[in-house]
């Protein structure tokens, strides 16, 4: 529990940031009365909004301090999870309502005269053979070159006076680069984007990060300024707008590797990406300070960015790795068999730092928070998220330690029941009280499984989950006009499902 208080506090040292004296660049005074847009609500609305909503995640403050932790002009997030799809209309999911945050999702609008060479594909042709995937471009390789310097210029951000601290923060950026997952999504979406032109929203003029509220006023639509008035696919490398979607994916994997390194001692994890975890390296206590360390530079780092509506979105996604932990601990029994209720944790754990990464990749390249743009970016890091961690939970059952870097059968060792457990459980209905207790009698883990082994269906029901999410997320991509960037997102996306590490 010590890690979780000390996330909140760096959490709200993030919101600090967002709610501090200092002015942002690209504020805009509100006349006359209050924005319109669902965005921006009295605190009496929020209030009621809070009161009558059943509650949807797991309580870090209440309801009254969220509202009032609000101004008339600070943007309300909607969780992705009540934007987008989460379970297949088979098994009772559904595309929720249009509000602000999905509303445009029209798959025409950024396109250019010229044909989509990828309109309508499916991953599923990839992955049976009958088309091959390395027609597209290798996501990895195209991003290699700026990628390169990645691991020195944030080791040199991490920089402290206390030897220990220093080593302990830098040890995942100098002993095991790790896959460079999410920095790699940052580059890649930040090409992506610069391939689009910025909407018409609201009657805003382009370029411009203000817009019109329905009244005559003119707000902050979370968009950054742009020198000139927009960035080009051919003026996009080596720009401004370049260098802090850059600095945003270091940002991301300072976020990542802080919760690995406090994941790992409230897991009482050994290992690491192939090595020893940083707290059985130095100390429990070291560690936490290592974690605590790295969210502060991120923080700081953000602050940078000067878009406090990136603060604010980035801000919320480390509020969510924090309450995926409480929901991972606190979770009722009953909730525990509920497949909806494991999808929403792993996005607050997995998805929720990369979908709010791309939709601020998106702000930062001077699209408005409600555009097509940003909102197929958080779309498809949504979608890619659940995808990504739920192939990770199939892998901890058919993948040995050596490979996975980590110990094999983890979650169940920890009482977790992810995708393949959950569906072995709607199939052998024994399996039920086991999960609710969180396998913590003498045979459970063995029993359970044994009748996910001994299951036809379980591992495929999972599979087919990953790949409805990955379907999804390129579905959201292909809304974005063609690019080179773009279809190495396809293929990434590929990479995700079909990993065995």
């Amino acid at each position: 529990m010590m890690m979780s208080a000390k996330c909140i506090m760096a959490a709200s040292a993030l919101a600090a940031v967002i709610v501090g004296p200092t002015a942002n660049a690209f504020s805009v005074p509100i006349v006359n009365s209050r924005p319109s847009t669902s965005l921006y609500m009295s605190t009496t609305e929020k209030v009621k909004q809070h009161s009558v909503r059943k509650p949807s995640s797991p309580v870090v403050v209440s309801a009254e301090a969220e509202a009032l932790s609000h101004s008339d002009t600070t943007m309300k997030l909607t969780p992705s999870y009540e934007l987008f799809q989460v379970l297949t209309e088979e098994e009772g999911g559904r595309v929720p309502d249009k509000i602000s945050g999905n509303a445009l999702r029209d798959g025409s609008v950024l396109k250019t005269d010229e044909d989509d060479s990828l309109e309508g594909i499916l991953l599923s042709d990839f992955i049976s053979g009958s088309k091959k995937i390395e027609t597209l471009p290798d996501p990895f390789k195209m991003v290699e070159k700026e990628l390169q310097p990645f691991s020195d210029s944030i080791k040199e951000l991490v920089s402290t006076d206390q030897p220990i601290l220093s080593m302990a923060a830098k040890h995942f950026f100098e002993k095991r680069h790790g896959k460079r997952f999410r920095p790699t999504i940052v580059q890649l979406m930040a090409k992506a984007v610069a391939h689009a032109t910025p909407e018409h929203i609201n009657g805003v003029t382009k370029h411009n990060h203000e817009e019109r509220n329905g009244k005559g006023e003119y707000q902050f639509n979370g968009a950054s300024a742009v020198e000139g008035g927009e960035v080009t696919a051919e003026t996009h490398e080596g720009s401004d707008v370049w260098r802090r979607q850059a600095q945003l994916g270091q940002i991301v994997e300072m976020i990542h590797v802080a919760s690995l390194i406090h994941d790992d001692v409230l897991d009482e994890a050994d290992t690491r990406r192939g090595g020893e975890a940083v707290h059985k390296l130095y100390s429990n206590k070291v560690a936490v300070l290592a974690g605590d360390y790295l969210l502060a530079r991120a923080s700081v780092l953000l602050a940078r960015l000067e878009n406090t509506a990136v603060v604010q979105i980035m801000a919320t996604a480390l509020e969510s790795l924090v309450a995926g932990e409480i929901m991972q601990l606190k979770s009722p029994p009953e909730s525990l068999l509920e497949m909806e209720t494991y999808l929403r944790k792993s996005y607050y754990k997995t998805a929720s730092l990369i979908c709010y990464a791309c939709r601020s990749v998106a702000l930062l390249g001077g699209h408005a928070y409600d555009s097509t743009v940003a909102t197929a970016c958080e779309e498809f890091g949504f979608h890619l998220g659940l995808a990504y961690q739920i192939q990770d939970d199939i892998l901890d059952f058919t993948a040995a330690a050596s490979v996975l870097g980590k110990p094999a059968l983890a979650d169940m060792d920890l009482g977790l029941s992810t995708a393949p457990i959950l569906y072995a459980a709607q199939e052998f209905p024994k399996l039920r009280p086991l999960v609710m207790r969180r396998f913590k009698k003498k045979g459970d883990k063995q029993a359970a499984l044994e009748a996910l082994y001994s299951s036809d269906v379980a591992m495929d029901k999972a599979r087919a989950l990953a790949n409805f999410h990955a379907q999804r997320a390129v579905d959201a991509l292909l809304r974005l006009p063609q690019s080179e960037a773009r279809d190495a997102l396809v293929r990434l996306t590929h990479a995700v499902i079909t990993r065995k590490k």
